[in-house]
């Protein structure tokens, strides 16, 4: 039967901004039919069309699209021996390598919702993310198992993610610590035991159902729970590769982590997708990351600002070893226009920017190919309506005005688990459609580029990691000696920023910022911990009583500038 189509639902449109002008790729779609499928399905599609084709090299060992997908189906079959079901959370604690592939595959096989943690986690802070989102079983790196037991986890399964790989041939050195082999509790098991069980059968899903939950932070420093779909997650999977215009023959240089977003959609998602070859770094490596773009022939990477900083800084920096690649996109914080400059000048890359956040799954702007912006967030993405509104009323501000930067699109979270206050803070109306309010501020131009210029939010930008005062100061409080903490964000030439920590000692109390550092490392992930250490007889207060972070960090900034100038004089 034929609908009319008078009667048919409308298609979804560009948003009204300058972004629908000259400056959108030429003949690129700008709305994408999204697939209601899951993620394994995509890895399945992949893996019946190219059977044999390299799915991920990591360290001189090769996985196949074929043993990548037999192998997720394996240990879906053990986990559901657990107990593992549909909607229930999995962790996956893991550095990049083949294991973290197959283990979030194997947990959307049964319909399960993968939480992706950090390595650099501390059992205490393990044991936050366990309760908070009911997390029984996880697939932990090998060198990670004591602190997964201490912070709690019931059932792990243990992964060397070395186990396999080897020098000869890698080309590359391998990374050091993650070649052990503990001494596992009753119950538990290797990753290698885990294969040995039956495939579990796929489990239906719908592209309404949460299939992944990244953690975020936010001003009152409790980790929350970023509820995605699978619908949300696909339309960014598909979205990546249709911006890069990918192939099966491309090579990715997975350097990013899978655990934050960025890398997890582009670096791993996007490739498996698109029938592409993975190559994998588990840790930043600048030196191994220049040989392995020029021995893989690798033609896309996306990566943090922080890292072509490091690799053009290495002394075996070789604009030639750069060759393969077409493309160079990142985010996290903006490169700086003199590197960019010199990296267009030396490989005739011009570095692409984009701009997301963890509750919009990675990228919602990027910056099109061909016409680029540096220190530029970018135009909006397929079908994301971005505008800035006015902090006090909250309506769109024209071009040139600074306001809030709030995203609709279909990359946008379901809200944060358990947490419907927040949500409802998170979100706000425009015109009949939900918007995610960033707590960024930034303008956009006359040809519909936006530009972030500071944040609402209070929070400290690391390499592109999020680091949350608050969270870092609650953590600081717990050493004997502190009375109170507070921690700014002051610039750094290689991270971008970093965190200070301005303290008060208790009366009667002595502590040095090393001992204070060495401390924290023992509490929290070490790229929370803060560098800087500034005591302080006490701490100005607002009206309200609460601590007065803002003047603290401007202060700092200016005296870091007036010694920057006056070294430079």
């Amino acid at each position: 039967m034929t609908q009319d189509p008078l009667s048919a639902p409308p298609r979804p449109v560009a948003p009204a901004t300058p972004t629908a002008g000259r400056y959108w790729p030429a003949g690129k779609p700008r709305t994408l039919t999204l697939p209601r499928t899951g993620l394994m399905h995509n890895l399945r599609v992949t893996a019946e069309r190219y059977p044999d084709r390299a799915a991920v090299w990591f360290y001189g060992r090769e996985l196949s699209y074929r043993e990548l997908r037999e192998q997720a189906e394996r240990l879906s079959g053990h986990l559901a021996a657990q107990g593992v079901q549909k909607g229930d959370r999995v962790a996956v604690w893991l550095q990049n390598s083949p294991a973290w592939a197959i283990a979030a595959h194997a947990a959307w096989q049964l319909g399960a919702v993968v939480v992706p943690l950090a390595p650099m986690l501390q059992a205490r802070e393990l044991s936050y993310f366990l309760g908070d989102a009911g997390i029984r079983v996880g697939v932990v790196g090998a060198e990670l198992y004591e602190r997964a037991k201490e912070g709690g986890l019931a059932h792990a399964v243990v992964a060397n993610i070395m186990h396999g790989t080897g020098a000869e041939g890698a080309g590359i050195p391998l990374p050091e610590g993650l070649d052990v082999n503990p001494d596992l509790q009753e119950g538990d098991v290797t990753l290698e035991e885990a294969l040995e069980a039956a495939p579990a059968p796929a489990a239906e899903v719908s592209p309404d159902d949460l299939c992944v939950m990244p953690y975020t932070s936010g001003t009152t420093g409790m980790p929350k729970g970023c509820m995605h779909t699978y619908a949300s997650v696909q339309a960014n999977v598909f979205g990546a590769g249709a911006w890069v215009d990918g192939t099966v023959e491309d090579v990715f240089l997975a350097s990013l982590p899978f655990f934050h977003v960025t890398g997890f959609i582009n670096s791993l998602l996007a490739p498996i997708n698109g029938g592409g070859k993975i190559v994998m770094l588990a840790r930043w490596d600048r030196d191994a990351a220049r040989e392995l773009i020029a021995s893989q022939g690798v033609t896309l990477w996306t990566n943090t600002a922080t890292m072509v900083i490091d690799l053009m800084a290495s002394p075996n920096f070789d604009p030639a070893d750069l060759k393969t690649l077409r493309s160079v996109t990142g985010g996290g914080a903006s490169l700086p226009a003199a590197i960019g400059q010199r990296l267009l000048d030396q490989t005739g890359i011009t570095f692409a920017e984009g701009y997301g956040l963890t509750e919009t799954m990675a990228q919602t702007h990027s910056n099109p190919k061909g016409r680029q912006k540096l220190q530029c967030l970018g135009i909006p993405l397929f079908d994301v309506d971005a505008r800035v509104v006015d902090l006090d009323s909250g309506q769109p501000l024209p071009p040139g005005g600074i306001g809030e930067i709030v995203i609709h699109g279909p990359q946008v979270m379901q809200g944060y688990w358990n947490r419907p206050e927040a949500t409802g803070e998170a979100f706000m109306d425009l015109g009949g459609k939900r918007f995610f309010r960033t707590g960024d501020l930034g303008y956009m131009d006359e040809e519909g580029y936006f530009f972030f210029t500071d944040r609402l939010k209070r929070m400290v930008n690391v390499s592109g990691m999020k680091v949350w005062p608050a969270e870092v100061e609650n953590t600081l409080h717990g050493h004997p000696a502190v009375q109170e903490a507070c921690v700014i964000a002051v610039p750094d030439e290689r991270t971008g920023e970093r965190a200070r920590a301005l303290i008060v000692l208790k009366p009667g109390e002595q502590a040095t910022g090393e001992d204070i550092e060495a401390w924290a490392r023992t509490q929290m992930a070490t790229y929370k911990v803060p560098r800087d250490y500034v005591f302080v007889e006490s701490l100005p207060r607002g009206a309200t009583g609460k601590v007065a972070w803002r003047p603290l960090q401007e202060q700092a900034r200016a005296q870091m500038r007036e010694q920057q100038a006056g070294g430079q004089g």
